[in-house]
């Protein structure tokens, strides 16, 4: 039953990077954008995100109950040594919603319309910077886990591990490969006259989630980072990012041939790849601390918790995705039936 949770636990965060990523990108798209361009962007994201915005996050919510009761101990390192930067996550989540509910439901049409707007697009950049920032000092090694943490120095403790250079890049670069996955699935939500924009935007996108992620790997490297070393050691992990570039090109002709289906399951298996490099590495030990690794396994739960937690876990699929898929199917956000050019 352990895999069953081990796959619900990837499962939970793929979707999560995937579809949430998404819906972070369309803020940022919006942000970076001409006045123009806002109201067109602001009006094709409420109809994409309104019926699923608040279904996108269920993946992270599962993400976090699994950690909490399968592996407490893991779940423990998380939260008290990224506490801040955690809790300004929350914050730009629980922002992000209350403007976007706010901006389209508000009676009143004035100039609080501007703040509601910059709410949720400055709410959608920072937070995957955070979130980025977050993966980034897990696996950095400068996370210090004291003997004595009442004798530990605050700052070196809780607010020196994130604001690092390598973390920093690596929360740039997800806000960047957010972009790049709403540029590209808005794509197929565009009228014709809008296409180009969002064909503009995700080239743009593309390039920098490239330089970025060249600029954090060399980074990582000149800073001896132990998870990027074997990583750049790891066939397996180069292999997951050739081939995710290698897809760039049939990705590109997709979207210039205006293939909506085949664009969005393209620019999902690279981001797959990406996340299948950086997990993969070192899994199961995916927290690199200056002492040493951290074991997902270490402190994992007693087998009845995983017993049962699996067998819910099962059930719980089964009911929620299919209800689920029907969401996205009815409100036209899955096109698998319909023809490629609508």
């Amino acid at each position: 039953m352990l895999y069953v949770v081990l796959f619900f636990t990837v499962f939970s965060f793929f979707l999560y990077v995937l579809l949430g990523g998404a819906d972070f990108g369309a803020g940022i798209l919006e942000l970076f954008s001409s006045a123009d361009h806002k109201k067109s962007i602001k009006k094709t994201v409420y109809s994409v995100m309104g019926p699923v915005w608040e279904a996108n996050h269920i993946w992270i919510i599962i993400l976090i109950v699994i950690l909490w009761i399968a592996f407490p101990a893991f779940y423990n390192v998380i939260i008290i040594y990224l506490h801040i930067p955690l809790t300004l996550v929350l914050l730009g989540i629980t922002l992000r919603g209350v403007a976007f509910v706010f901006r389209h439901y508000d009676a009143v049409k004035d100039r609080s319309q501007l703040l509601y707007d910059r709410m949720f697009e400055f709410s959608c950049l920072v937070t995957p910077i955070f979130l980025g920032m977050s993966f980034g000092t897990l696996i950095s090694g400068n996370i210090i886990i004291p003997e004595n943490p009442a004798e530990a120095n605050f700052a070196d403790v809780y607010i020196h591990p994130w604001l690092q250079p390598f973390p920093i890049l690596a929360g740039c670069f997800f806000s960047a490969l957010c972009v790049f996955l709403s540029a590209t699935f808005l794509i197929g939500e565009a009228k014709e006259y809008e296409k180009r924009m969002y064909m503009r935007k995700a080239g743009i996108a593309t390039f920098v989630v490239v330089i970025l992620g060249f600029i954090t790997l060399a980074t990582g490297y000149l800073e001896d980072n132990k998870f990027i070393n074997d990583l750049l050691k790891n066939y397996y992990a180069i292999g997951a990012v050739t081939l995710s570039g290698i897809l760039l090109y049939p990705l590109w002709r997709s979207i210039r041939a205006g293939r909506t289906i085949w664009c969005r399951f393209l620019a999902g298996s690279q981001v797959l790849l990406v996340l299948w490099a950086a997990v993969g590495t070192h899994f199961p030990n995916l927290i690199i601390t200056k002492t040493g690794p951290v074991s997902l396994l270490d402190g994992m739960a007693p087998d009845s918790v995983i017993q049962v937690l699996g067998i819910s876990l099962i059930i719980g699929g089964l009911l929620i995705l299919p209800g689920l898929f029907h969401l996205l199917k009815s409100f036209k956000m899955i096109k698998i039936l319909e023809d490629e050019k609508n």
